[in-house]
């Protein structure tokens, strides 16, 4: 039953972190606009974000501030700082709040842990009474490439959106959006900011790796927010997209690009790996 326990956790925990950046994208193609008198307005609008993702992009770190709902499944709050300079960095500060994940923490003892992001795995650290049921390992490792093992659309590309949540991702996302527009000028946190939004249906996304994306998470249609600065950098951001297993919602707050990023990966002795859970799920040594 301890067994079973820890490998329930390690798995729900897998798809609620990953699925947290479920906005990782590639690049789209965007059009024009739908027609001749809207087409300056709509060129003024996508050459500004493709000028916030380049920033986005080359600050290469940030604090961020994100709070998190999907259906029933979780709502979470997340805290910390994120580097993408050579692959994804940092640590995050993570409290489920609500929904099944919440209630699978409770029983492990505690609704928060520490989440370190490396270039090549995601490590999560539980509680003690995790701990206990895991022969003393207060740690789970996520190698990205190992996401891939879960079963359903929803666990095709963990490793990919793990491994993409930054600023920039949804910059991209809403350059997928064929309605995209500049909705006014706003102010974030006391600072003004340039506010965009637009919706993307997954059916209609001409881009066939992001269609693709959209498809396998149960995605229909995501409305996307963004806020951008005076200096091309996003500050916030809302998307909300229907999935199969409910509504998410994801708010965040970016600030201090530039913020050195620290994350070091656990000590091996108290790790334990996320494959190997994996294979003891499905019986084999």
């Amino acid at each position: 039953m301890q067994g079973t326990t820890v490998r329930g956790a390690g798995l729900v925990l897998a798809l609620a972190s990953a699925l947290t950046g479920m906005a990782a994208c590639t690049s789209p193609d965007s059009s024009d606009g739908p027609d001749k008198d809207d087409r300056a307005a709509h060129g003024r609008t996508v050459a500004a974000l493709r000028s916030a993702e380049r920033a986005t992009q080359r600050a290469g770190s940030a604090r961020v501030e994100s709070t998190t709902t999907m259906g029933s499944l979780m709502s979470m709050t997340a805290d910390g700082t994120l580097g993408w300079g050579d692959g994804i960095t940092g640590t995050l500060s993570i409290t489920y709040t609500g929904g099944t994940v919440a209630d699978t923490m409770r029983r492990l003892g505690s609704t928060s842990m520490e989440a370190r992001y490396l270039p090549d795995a995601y490590y999560a650290r539980m509680g003690e009474k995790f701990s206990e049921q895991a022969g003393g390992k207060h740690w789970i490792r996520y190698a990205y490439e190992d996401l891939e093992a879960l079963a359903g659309g929803s666990g095709a590309h963990l490793g990919d959106q793990m491994r993409s949540t930054t600023p920039n991702q949804s910059v991209k996302l809403l350059l997928a959006s064929g309605d995209v527009r500049k909705a006014g000028e706003e102010s974030v946190r006391g600072r003004p900011a340039t506010h965009y939004t637009g919706t993307v249906a997954a059916a209609d996304v001409t881009d066939a790796a992001l269609r693709k994306q959209l498809t396998e998470a149960g995605v229909t249609t995501e409305t996307v927010d963004i806020w951008i600065d005076e200096r091309n950098l996003l500050v916030k951001k809302v998307e909300k997209a229907r999935m199969s297993t409910g509504l998410m919602t994801q708010t965040a707050h970016y600030g201090d690009y530039g913020v050195p990023v620290r994350a070091r990966r656990p000590p091996l002795s108290d790790t334990g790996d996320f494959e190997d859970l994996m294979r003891k799920k499905a019986g084999t040594p």
